[in-house]
């Protein structure tokens, strides 16, 4: 049989040193990930030729989209390897590729320099960031989930978007700081975008010392060969598996509209200056970051069910009004509260999506199982958001978009009203009920 946790539920500094070793990893992965769409508006014209200014953009969103893809290999690969070798190995490996992205894209020279290598440079460091973040999800979702406690699950596993939102904060936070401190716009455009790739670098080795020495979340059973197979999770678990499909596609989106792509928004179609728009982004995703928690806890009081409903209904309805009305305001302070509406509203997805898709799935299958389908759902929609959004806009339609995001969160709707509340019906917890009471 596999055990849920080799630790006792009362043991309190070793649950807190294992969530502050896992979110600090997921921090650094996901500031890496957020680093490149962060300074997109910088280092586009560097690895594209000259030229109108959306269409460099939408050369690097390609390239964003393009990455995107290798999240399901990744799902698959860690999801595999932290099933059979355990969650530490899968989690190491992966935040030392995502160091090898970052380093790539700080050292590759400019196109100017050396011609189409340099876009493929950048393709090439992107593709190692997809399978690193690609992976990086599944275990991390897993590990939180696994170590936290029945009555504080939704809680304590909020904390994986706390630092997903993290990683996109400090990313913008050290934007910032190059923009109205350090560098003048002029540095910043040829050679001071590459300074955030190079401490992501270095803050990515620092995580793999601390993930070397961490515990693992579960004792697997040495006697299920199958662990972490594919034809198993298929076979045994398809309602779950099309489950997480649902769960995400609606979510995803939106969270990467009203986040990694909100900054060029306000920049391309709401005409704010790049340091508006910098700003803006970050004290809303300060806020955002604050609000997981809290919805963790409702869910861990009333339910998953009601606040993915309540995400459903209120997407539905809302998007293309918020969007709308954001895309013809002429006021930051307009815009800082249309997109702080927004994110409540996704919030009672981003909160709990994690802790529900690990819910779903036994132990020796929770990691590919939770990070497979996953990353084929964010790799066809979250990545190619930023894409299509650009696309209609360069071709007259943008407001087709907003409408394309309203479907997608409508069909995501259906799926949170006909799927069972995992509060009640947890594999976790039935783990937990099976295990000798000597562990």
């Amino acid at each position: 049989m596999t055990t849920t946790s080799q630790h006792t539920s009362h043991n309190t500094g070793w649950r807190l040193k294992a969530i502050i070793t896992g979110s600090a990893g997921n921090l650094v992965e996901w500031y890496d990930w957020y680093a490149y769409a962060a300074f997109a508006l910088y280092f586009a014209p560097a690895f594209f030729p000259e030229g109108n200014n959306t269409v460099q953009l939408l050369n690097t969103a390609a390239i964003f989209a393009v990455g995107f893809l290798m999240r399901p290999i990744g799902g698959w690969l860690f999801g595999r390897i932290a099933d059979q070798k355990g969650r530490k190995t899968a989690m190491t490996t992966s935040v030392l590729l995502m160091s090898l992205g970052s380093l790539m894209i700080a050292l590759t020279p400019a196109y100017k320099s050396i011609g189409l290598l340099s876009p493929v440079l950048l393709l090439l460091a992107r593709l190692l960031q997809g399978l690193s973040v690609g992976g990086e999800y599944g275990t991390s979702a897993t590990y939180l989930s696994e170590i936290a406690t029945p009555e504080k699950r939704g809680f304590f596993s909020s904390f994986q978007y706390v630092t997903l939102i993290g990683g996109q904060l400090v990313a913008l936070g050290i934007q910032l700081l190059l923009q109205k401190v350090f560098l003048s716009p002029a540095q910043l455009a040829n050679w001071g975008w590459r300074i955030p790739f190079v401490i992501g670098a270095l803050l990515a080795l620092i995580v793999l010392y601390m993930r070397r020495n961490m515990e693992e979340s579960v004792k697997l059973d040495d006697k299920k060969t199958e662990r972490g197979s594919l034809g198993v999770l298929i076979r045994q678990h398809p309602r779950a598996v099309l489950t997480v499909i649902g769960l995400t596609l609606g979510g995803t989106l939106a969270f990467y509209t009203y986040t990694t792509y909100m900054q060029k928004f306000l920049v391309n179609t709401v005409h704010l200056t790049k340091e508006q728009s910098t700003l803006i982004v970050f004290i809303l995703m300060l806020i955002y970051a604050c609000l997981q928690p809290l919805f963790g806890w409702i869910s861990d009081k009333y339910g998953r069910k009601p606040l993915l409903i309540g995400f459903g209904v209120f997407g539905t309805l809302f998007t293309v009004p918020v969007l709308t009305t954001l895309s013809h305001t002429t006021s930051a302070i307009s815009a800082f509260f249309l997109i702080l509406a927004a994110l409540i509203i996704v919030s009672g997805y981003t909160a709990i999506n994690a802790v529900v898709k690990a819910e779903l799935f036994p132990a020796e299958i929770r990691a590919l199982g939770v990070g497979l389908p996953y990353a084929l759902t964010v790799a066809i929609f979250g990545g190619t958001a930023e894409y299509i959004a650009l696309y209609f806009k360069n071709i007259g339609h943008e407001p087709w978009y907003y409408w394309y995001i309203t479907g997608c969160i409508f069909i995501s709707l259906i799926v949170y009203v006909v799927v069972r509340d995992t509060k009640h019906t947890s594999y976790i917890d039935k783990e937990k009920e099976a295990m000798p009471k000597n562990l």
